[in-house]
């Protein structure tokens, strides 16, 4: 059987592809790698997307205009990132309240806490599952088939051009079926490879074997692979991704954002050797999360220790597991394996230099330390309250940002030159956008537009072939 489009992938960037394609007519087949209980990639695990808009609307706090988001991605990002691909992405993030909701995906007030996102964030009611169920109800509605438990094996690419593609059914199994399908256009949206841990490798080493992976098992980059030996162009450093520090007592693959932890800005944090090193302050945590994976992962043993005092044991989102607890900095030290008379130093210095100030956790207050290296610029208080409790901290990667270059109508460049069929939306193009850092909730809105931009702009590449026929 022909068809109009071929999606690999299963999540929130390939259902808004689908979706789009199936409205304007074309028959679509999405190609999901894993079964259906745990169908959609990452977006299992999402909770929100990152939009701009004007005014709030009752659940959104406040208005966050794209000149704010956007200084915020130049912020995170270092400034790398392509420009006029993440201003257009921010200008059309504006819309996906509207399309979402009009697929059936419905939203929520944030939570408080450390997340901060109530102006900025858009919620959604039941989390990742239920806004996935939404969108797989409307796709499947509209006519979209779906075959779970198979994936993109091959790819049939000729100067740039999607030819065909052999999929791969029941491929975990000592019986996988083949099947040659003809689609006269490709979406890649079947996520990056942050769940091969040897390509990981090669771009931290040995190092990647410490890693814990937050979301599914299914992305090991087995479509990023076939499009970059197909000649597609390469975006973004194979050592970099968005990871999250997370509980080192999370599973190895498909912890969720259950297994974040939030309460970095309230304490310090220490290495093995027991030492601080980075700026625990910095930043309100939306902004900052995302590079505490990375800075623990360069740590030795890419483990950190998080240590609070009873002034703070309150002021963040619960964790899914319990903490370390003891009424002495010396009892905690030596309960999460690190030297005494080195985390009792370390901690005397801190509080030594924490200076007199108005605490509040919503705002970037004066509490700061003096005289200190690496500093704590906010929310810096001394840890002098028992009982005393501590976390130990590993790299949770969520995804990767090595991926393919696409323009702005979501098409994968070859050598430079836009495919007339071949498109690209997710994680597997979000290297164009991120290069480095990471804003919360910003990888569901580029997903979000881009599996939109694909969806529609595989249609209009049907038409136009059909009127040149």
């Amino acid at each position: 059987m022909t068809y109009d489009v071929l999606i690999a992938g299963g999540g929130n960037a390939a259902l808004c592809a689908a979706i789009c394609a199936a409205r304007e007519g074309a028959k679509v087949l999405i190609a999901e790698a894993a079964p259906m209980a745990m169908r959609g990639g990452n977006t299992r695990h999402t909770r929100n997307c990152r939009v701009a808009h004007d005014e709030g609307n009752g659940i959104l706090t406040g208005p966050y205009p794209v000149e704010e988001y956007l200084d915020d991605l130049m912020r995170v990002t270092k400034g790398n990132t392509d420009p006029e691909l993440a201003e257009m992405t921010l200008q059309r993030s504006k819309e996906v309240w509207d399309f979402l909701e009009e697929q059936g995906v419905r939203f929520q007030p944030s939570l408080g806490g450390t997340l901060s996102l109530g102006r900025t964030n858009a919620f959604f009611l039941g989390g990742g599952r239920s806004m996935l169920n939404a969108l797989y109800r409307t796709a499947e509605d509209l006519g979209v088939e779906v075959r779970y438990e198979t994936r993109v094996a091959e790819i049939q690419v000729e100067d740039g051009f999607f030819l065909g593609a052999t999929l791969e059914a029941d491929w975990e199994t000592n019986a996988p079926r083949r099947d040659e399908v003809q689609a006269r256009t490709f979406v890649a949206a079947a996520g990056g490879f942050e769940s091969n841990i040897e390509w990981l490798k090669e771009g931290w080493g040995e190092a990647a074997e410490n890693f814990l992976i937050r979301g599914t098992p299914y992305n090991t980059g087995g479509v990023l692979r076939l499009m970059l030996d197909a000649g597609a162009d390469q975006i973004g450093s194979v050592d970099q991704f968005h990871s999250v520090a997370i509980d080192g007592r999370a599973p190895k693959f498909d912890g969720g954002i259950i297994t974040r932890l939030d309460c970095v800005p309230f304490g310090i944090v220490l290495n093995e050797d027991g030492d601080r090193f980075y700026d625990e302050g910095e930043d309100f945590w939306p902004k900052r999360y995302a590079i505490w994976g990375r800075l623990v992962a360069a740590q030795p043993g890419q483990v950190g220790h998080v240590i609070i005092d009873a002034k703070s044991a309150d002021l963040f989102m619960p964790s899914a597991f319990p903490p370390v607890v003891d009424e002495t900095i010396e009892g905690l030290a030596a309960k999460i394996g690190l030297d005494t008379d080195r985390v009792r130093k370390t901690i005397d210095a801190f509080n030594a230099a924490c200076q007199p100030g108005s605490f509040d956790h919503t705002t970037h207050d004066d509490c700061r330390t003096e005289g200190l290296d690496p500093p704590k610029t906010h929310w810096a208080r001394p840890i002098t309250d028992p009982p005393f409790q501590a976390y130990t901290l590993r790299p949770g990667i969520t995804f990767t940002y090595m991926g393919v270059r696409v323009n702005r109508d979501a098409r994968v460049l070859f050598d430079g030159a836009p495919s007339p069929n071949i498109f690209a939306t997710g994680e597997i193009m979000a290297g164009n956008i991120l290069g480095e850092g990471y804003l919360g909730g910003l990888g569901m809105t580029i997903g979000t537009v881009f599996g939109r931009i694909a969806g529609e702009q595989a249609a209009k590449s049907l038409t136009n072939r059909k009127a040149a026929e």
